[in-house]
């Protein structure tokens, strides 16, 4: 990076990090506050949404149910309680509820944070072609968000929620468990949809080749696997084996992203040696 016509040092880098940080914790803190004031209809309308029967996934597993004639696809019963067992339970979740949503809403912004910061460091070419990367990083993190919320929850309330070993068992969940299980969830799965990026930019400096890729595609499942279990640590198998299958999509995509650009770079290659 340069500022002026003098190249910045550690120090001034560091600085310069330093206040990227500080604005992305800025807009964190206010979006957070912002969620934090409408807690109460947060809990109501999203946060416990993927707990009812009238969540758009079941209705939509129930219409499906209809069409196909199978019975056990519409979900007529979630047996379960939320409870806070703790004094202060309600409140920590409602911060940390608000976290998470400040997080998420804020997460354009600190990704655009981000490329301002490696972005002086580039070459015009390598700015070129990482256009739109802002934009591409904050689809995928959403699109993970929206399948963690609207597809993992719901499926892992119900299969938690019915599973059990004795009758003489009742389902009380503490709010805690609850809050922690979808956070878990929604923030690991938009995580982990950011791998195709990560595998474009490997690719672009020449660490990954969609040969590398293809002949440990067999190890891949057991990575993903891990994976998964690394970034939902209170995911049952039922839920793993949710995430790990459009995981592994997500490898097969990547193969083909790692793949289309090392055919640009030898195109560009070529032309320049010509």
């Amino acid at each position: 990076m340069k500022v002026g016509q003098n190249e910045m040092g550690f120090l001034d880098h560091f600085e310069e990090l330093r206040w990227h940080l500080i604005r992305s914790l800025l807009a964190i803190g206010v979006f957070t506050i912002l969620a934090f004031v409408y807690i109460p209809w947060i809990f109501d309308h999203i946060i416990f949404a993927p707990a009812k029967l009238d969540f758009p996934t079941f209705k939509y597993m129930c219409q499906l149910s209809e069409w196909t004639g199978i019975k056990d696809l519409c979900i007529t019963e979630l047996p379960f309680k939320i409870q806070s067992r703790n004094m202060t339970g309600q409140f920590m979740m409602s911060i940390t509820a608000s976290f998470v949503i400040g997080l998420i809403i804020a997460f354009p912004y600190i990704a655009w944070e981000f490329w301002r910061f490696i972005k002086p460091g580039l070459v015009d070419r390598e700015i070129k072609l990482s256009r739109g990367a802002t934009f591409f990083i904050s689809l995928l993190f959403f699109l993970g968000v929206f399948f963690g919320y609207y597809l993992l929850s719901p499926m892992s309330v119900w299969f938690l929620s019915t599973y059990s070993i004795s009758d003489i068992i009742v389902n009380e969940f503490d709010i805690t468990s609850y809050v922690s299980t979808i956070a878990s969830l929604v923030i690991g799965c938009g995580v982990l949809f950011e791998f195709p990026i990560v595998i474009f930019f490997l690719s672009k400096i020449g660490i990954v080749t969609p040969q590398l890729m293809r002949k440990y595609r067999k190890h891949s499942v057991v990575v993903i696997l891990i994976l998964a279990a690394v970034i939902t640590p209170t995911a049952d198998p039922f839920t793993l084996t949710l995430i790990s299958l459009p995981l592994y999509l997500l490898f097969e995509i990547s193969v083909l992203t790692s793949a289309m650009v090392m055919k640009k770079n030898l195109e560009e290659s070529e032309s320049l040696d010509s």
